[in-house]
């Protein structure tokens, strides 16, 4: 006889997951979340940068959009194309459910770390 164990998966480690795949993606970073969405991760996860990330769920679905900033210099579509495939196919890989979109909107284009300003 076997049993069937239900197994959890909260928001805040999909969230993660999509978050350390993006510090992997060298040329992009999460943006800064808007003021109205910080307060509420500000209010949810004190001492925690709000960042613009942003998980849904409906039951095995999942929905993921993101704010990237840019390098000066990096290719727009080039780096949101692999912050797409990169958080889908971990996401994916990690919990076994299905990412139905990954949303990415390019919030601002930066200097590259360590440029002089």
């Amino acid at each position: 006889m076997t049993t069937h164990t239900e197994i959890e998966i909260s928001k805040s480690v999909l969230t993660d997951i999509a978050a350390t795949t993006l510090d992997g993606i060298e040329g992009a970073e999460i943006a800064a979340a808007t003021l109205k969405v910080g307060e509420v991760l500000r209010n949810q996860n004190p001492g925690r940068k709000a960042r613009a990330l942003r998980v849904t769920r409906e039951a095995n679905d999942v929905t993921v959009d993101i704010g990237l900033n840019v390098e000066f210099g990096r290719s727009l579509i080039g780096l949101s194309e692999q912050a797409q495939r990169a958080v889908r196919e971990n996401i994916e890989l990690m919990t076994g459910l299905k990412v139905r979109a990954v949303n990415v909107s390019v919030q601002n284009v930066c200097l590259p770390k360590g440029s002089p300003a």
